[in-house]
């Protein structure tokens, strides 16, 4: 990865932030994207004592799609590796739904739209990977309510975030063919000791290296298909739902249509 560029949104905690601190000290120019100034700039610190090239800070809550075009704007160059790591676990048992800054239900909006969003924009920019990080918790999307109107509760709505990822991933790698970008998923560990994890009450079984271990694979491993969704290391099978053509068509209606009536 010497020389590289990567932007790893959520990068200043739990995944997003030891996939940072070991391409940054491996030699790539990392993108460092979070919401906290101080969080990000810890990183920077790390990476730069570690003797990484300077990396650079992004700011942005990706909870909002104009904050999220702000990203893509400050953007400069080309970057070689775009990793959508950002998200938002299951929340506490039994809280209410939550909305992004759009009006869009919350995990939809920051788990998946965000990505799908940033991607777009920065497609023409990104010449070798995009790795998009979900989670083997999918649950198939209800297109009479995607935004789960009706009978809410967080780990449903993590889950379809978490599919609508992967079906994007396969969209994605269909529409690029053979431009020689690879596009995957993966889940990258179990409950991993993450602030996400402990904040919604659960215990860690697995551990942020791990998780970093089967991220940075897809990251930085020779000759890999596109298109596919991984378990840890290796790949495995998604929910159905992510191999039907018209369930990822109708996503992709939906996701332009949610963009185009919020920044209208």
């Amino acid at each position: 990865m010497d020389g590289k560029t990567v932007l790893i949104t959520g990068a200043t905690d739990g995944l997003g932030r030891e996939l940072a601190v070991r391409l940054g000290t491996a030699g790539a120019r990392v993108l460092i994207h979070g919401r906290d100034p101080e969080r990000a700039d810890q990183v920077r610190t790390t990476i730069l004592a570690a003797g990484g090239p300077e990396p650079e800070v992004l700011l942005a809550d990706l909870a909002s799609l104009r904050e999220v075009d702000r990203l893509a704007a400050g953007v400069t160059g080309n970057v070689d590796v775009l990793v959508n790591n950002a998200g938002i676990g299951f929340g506490r048992p039994q809280a209410p739904r939550q909305l992004s800054a759009d009006g869009i239900e919350l995990r939809f909006a920051v788990n998946y739209l965000a990505g799908y969003r940033l991607t777009r924009l920065l497609l023409p920019r990104v010449t070798e990977r995009i790795v998009n990080v979900s989670s083997a918790g999918q649950q198939p999307i209800d297109f009479t309510d995607p935004m789960l109107d009706h009978g809410y509760d967080g780990i449903s709505a993590y889950r379809r975030s978490k599919l609508a990822q992967i079906m994007f991933t396969i969209d994605l790698a269909d529409e690029l063919g053979a431009d020689g970008i690879t596009v995957n998923s993966l889940h990258p560990a179990t409950f991993m000791n993450t602030t996400m994890v402990t904040s919604g009450g659960y215990n860690p079984i697995s551990t942020v290296a791990e998780g970093a271990d089967a991220a940075l694979r897809l990251i930085t491993a020779p000759d890999l298909p596109t298109g596919r969704y991984y378990n840890g290391l290796r790949e495995a099978r998604a929910d159905a739902q992510a191999y039907d053509a018209d369930a990822r068509k109708r996503l992709r209606h939906l996701s332009d249509d949610l963009i185009a009536r919020t920044l209208r």
